[in-house]
């Protein structure tokens, strides 16, 4: 079976797993969340062991799964809390080691692993739990397309860019660090979420949302058509696939450091966690933060 196939039935699995916990949310959508975490952070700290390292893996994706939990509960305290404790935990820790070499890569690639994975990952927990932290300003619905809307930026991106770089592909957007994506592949991406992001718009503004019956559908409607502008679109647009191609990158960097080609194979078609979602790490607080500043103050 080819590479392609394998992604394609992947994704034909995991999407509809993906809306309906996303649509559902509560601690549902928390437990799939917390699932890529839980490997996510376990792929980096192996990634870690490959360049010769000796992260504190449980440590680290404990502190990790509690991160995404006070993120749910909206606990800024317990954040703090968590933090703290890793890191006077890890200095301890890393006292009773015989040897004292590298004591500071050791502690470093644990809290960086643990905010690289789990912090940003939890992006998507904050963008599903929008509508309780703002006080129910918005239908607990509204957090379907929220949550979403991260998964749509990067992954049209990714889909597109992928074809258009084989189709078109010639010249090398960062060559040192990742040979096979070109500058053409990432403007076919980049122009293709820019024109969907439209399409929806448009689309929102033809219809009436009594015409929409399921909950994910209704949501990206009031989305597109109540609360994001064409402004908003253009915004998201260029912006999200520009942090989708640096996610991609860095995780790229990190496997090349190590001399790896795939964070793991858990994922057939694509890789590790890490490699199939290392761009939605830098989209979701991007999404987060924009609609919390800019499109939810209006």
């Amino acid at each position: 079976m080819s590479e392609l196939s394998k992604r394609i039935i992947t994704a034909v699995i995991f999407l509809p797993v993906l809306v309906c916990l996303a649509t559902i949310g509560r601690i549902y959508y928390v437990i799939l969340v917390e699932i890529g975490i839980i490997l996510g952070t376990y792929e980096f700290f192996k990634i870690l062991e490959a360049r010769g390292l000796q992260p504190y893996k449980k440590l680290g994706i404990l502190a990790g799964v509690l991160l995404g939990l006070v993120c749910y509960y909206k606990s800024y305290i317990f954040t703090m809390f968590v933090l703290t404790c890793l890191i006077l935990v890890l200095s301890v820790s890393e006292l009773t080691r015989k040897k004292v070499e590298h004591a500071i890569y050791h502690m470093s690639g644990t809290v960086f692993g643990m905010l690289y994975v789990s912090w940003l990952f939890s992006h998507l927990i904050l963008l599903r739990e929008i509508p309780k932290f703002l006080h129910y300003r918005f239908d607990y619905d509204m957090g379907i397309s929220f949550s979403l809307l991260p998964f749509l930026i990067a992954w049209i991106n990714d889909t597109f860019a992928y074809f258009g770089g084989r189709r078109y592909g010639r010249n090398p957007l960062f060559p040192r660090v990742s040979p096979k994506k070109t500058w053409e592949g990432a403007i076919t991406g980049a122009l293709s979420v820019l024109i969907t992001l439209f399409l929806i718009k448009w689309i929102s503004g033809c219809g009436s949302g009594q015409e929409l019956s399921l909950k994910f559908l209704t949501s990206f409607y009031h989305l597109f058509r109540y609360y994001l502008t064409w402004y908003d679109c253009v915004i998201l647009g260029i912006f999200g696939p520009l942090l989708a191609v640096v996610g991609d990158l860095v995780e790229s960097l990190l496997k090349r450091d190590a001399s790896l080609k795939d964070a793991s194979k858990i994922i057939p078609g694509h890789g590790g966690i890490l490699d199939r979602f290392d761009s939605i790490l830098f989209v979701a607080p991007f999404v987060y933060y924009y609609l919390r500043f800019v499109v939810l103050q209006r």
